[in-house]
This record gives C-alpha cells, structure tokens and sequence, in this order.
C-alpha cells in the first residue's frame, strides 16, 4: 500500500530523512514536486540539479563524454556539466525516472547505490531525489526492483488547500485563485476526453499558473477567452472557468478586512456555499502571511463586525468559520483572533460548548 503525503508532510520528509538515504515521488505531473523542492533546498544554500532522465537518449548524457587519459592511455569520461567539481554537496533532482530508457538506468543504479558517476562520487552531504510519473496516460519503463528498494517512496499528494495558501502567498490572479476555490475538483483534474491526436490537455497545478499569468493581461471577458485557457487546462475547464467569471464575483477576503461596512449589503445576498468560500478565502489571506501588510486595528474592527454579522444572521456560516477555525488546515488567523480579539475567542469557545 502505497505511503501518501501532501505539501506539508513532503518538507518534514526532506527535514527527518538522512542525506545519504535516496527519496522517490510518484505523483502526476504538474503538481509540484520539482518547485518544493527547489524552494526547500536553495533556502538552506544548496543548488538543485534537475536532470530530465525521459528526455536522454544515451548514457553519456548523464555521464559525460568520453577522453583519453594522456598518462595512461586509458579512457576517462569528462565531468558532466551538473558536476559539482568544487566538491559542495548538491541535490540531484532525477525527474522522470520511470521513463528513462533501460541503459540510463543501469547508469542510475550506480549513482543510488554508491553516490558515484564514472568513479566519481558525489560530495559528502549530497542528496538524490527522484520523481516517477504516475498513470495510464505515460509511456513508462518498469523499474528494477534492485534500484527501487534503493529509495524511500512516497505518493506525492498536495491538497488543494494548500495550493491555495501558496497561490494567494505567491500573487496570483484573484479570478483564478477564487475559480479552483469554488470548483476544487478542476485543479488537478478534468473531465476531458478527446480523441484527438493524442494531444489531450488536462489541468494541473503548473497549467492554472500559466492561467494567472494570461489572465493578467485580460480585463474584457469575451468568448475567445474559452479557446485561450482551453489551449492550457483543456475545454471543460476552460467553459467551465469562463463561466464563473460570468457571474457575480465574491468580495475579496482583503476587502473584508479592511472595508467591511462598504460590502456588508453586497454580502447579504450570498448563499451559504458563496458565504463558506469567502471564509476560506480570509482562512487562507491569514495564512499566505498578508495579514501583516495591513492596519491591525483596521483589521480587528472589521473581522469582529464580520463574524458578529454570522453569528446573528447565518448560523450555519457561523458554524463553518469555526469548523476551520479548530482544524488544523490553518493556524494564523486562530492565533491572530486569540491573541487579539478576546470578545471573538469566547464567542467561539462557548459556540462550541453550546453544541
């Protein structure tokens, strides 16, 4: 039974696991993995190597080319241009390792096994980590059991929360970022099914990116704009996103924040499902760290007036702002109203009680 783990999990993996035991990912494409890592390690001053195993059609590739030595006459092979020849350790990043053809990863299986490449071994310190793809839609080589039990496996399984927190920490279009929170079962997959040409698109994480970069340079939403993001994330995901750009857009947790009396009437008209996406939203503004751009007693003001404002007039909505308040998907905005809003902390303590 296969070991799954999100986002979060993944880093404590990277933090625990010792240098010199090996990592491998499964997991679709598009989902993270090689952008987890890279943050992780570059943070701790280490340079990420990703090599491409699917794309090598030749072991020199990883090797290295081959040279005489002019001592002994022997062949030597030159230093690939990954190498690290100034002997610091560096994370070697094997993406698409169960597409490699079958002579790439016998040279693989000497690099898991010894930290060597054509007798040169790899820094003290250094890391390999590598990523398999996933699913009946790849071209896959099956892997030597010998070289798999030289890896520690986990299924790579970001939530969709968690994107979420990173897309609002990283800036991306709001129309996007507001999208996959109402339809969260289109970030990573669609119901497309063409028949064409085998050249199916399907969203994923890295395809929504593509979407907010677009969307930057939209601002009328015309037909037109189907075919464009349909060319990233495929045709049901696109009409569908065309869709909800269509309808009434939700007040922006931000505005919330710091603009409540202006968007309290807006507001009254929200059904529950619409109510419960803009909590998440404020949820997760918090925990992107955005909280800490803006006027905290501005802020104090307006989330007291807006939860006030529940717990009056939608009970239910009320209801689910605490049921993400006491769950672990999220801690900032719980520490900012315990540590700031004493009124708001008893309120939820006795709703809780009171059930």
């Amino acid at each position: 039974m296969p070991i799954t783990i999100n986002s979060k999990e993944l880093l404590e993996v990277l933090r625990v696991t010792p240098p010199e035991q090996n990592i491998m990912l499964a997991g679709r494409h598009g989902i993270g993995k090689s952008q987890i890592l890279t943050s992780y390690f570059e943070e701790l001053g280490m340079k990420v190597v990703a090599l491409f195993l699917g794309q090598m059609s030749d072991p020199g590739d990883l090797l290295g080319l081959p040279e005489k030595n002019a001592t002994t006459g022997t062949t030597d092979f030159m230093p690939p241009y990954w190498f690290p020849v100034d002997g610091k350790p560096i994370v070697l990043f094997l993406d698409e390792l169960n597409r490699a053809r079958p002579e790439i990863l016998q040279t693989v299986m000497d690099l898991a096994l010894n930290r060597k490449l054509a007798g040169r071994k790899l820094p003290e310190g250094s890391r390999i980590i590598s990523a398999v793809n996933e699913g009946e839609e790849y071209q896959l080589t099956d892997l030597d059991p010998a070289l798999v039990s030289r890896f520690n496996i986990y299924t790579f399984r970001p939530t969709v929360d968690e994107w979420l927190v990173w897309a609002e920490k990283t800036g991306l279009d709001s129309r996007v970022v507001n999208f996959i929170r109402v339809h969260p079962e289109l970030l990573d997959h669609s119901a497309d099914s063409s028949e064409d040409q085998g050249l199916d698109k399907d969203p994923d994480r890295r395809a929504w990116t593509k979407v907010a970069d677009i969307m930057k340079n939209v601002t009328n939403i015309s037909p037109v704009l189907i075919k464009i993001v349909g060319g990233v994330v495929g045709i049901h995901a696109a009409e569908t996103f065309y869709n909800f750009l269509n309808q009434k857009s939700l007040i922006a947790a931000e505005k919330i924040l710091t603009d409540y009396p202006n968007v309290k009437k807006i507001m009254k008209d929200y059904e529950l499902h619409q109510l419960c996406v803009v909590i998440d939203s404020i949820y997760e503004f918090a925990d992107a760290g955005a909280l800490d751009s803006l006027d905290i007693t501005i802020v104090k003001k307006n989330l007291t007036a807006f939860l006030k404002e529940l717990q009056k007039n939608n009970q239910e909505a009320f209801a689910y702002f605490i049921s993400d308040f006491t769950s672990d998907k999220y801690s900032k905005l719980q520490l900012f109203i315990a540590g700031n809003l004493a009124g708001i902390y008893n309120r939820i303590n006795k709703f809780i009680i009171d059930q």
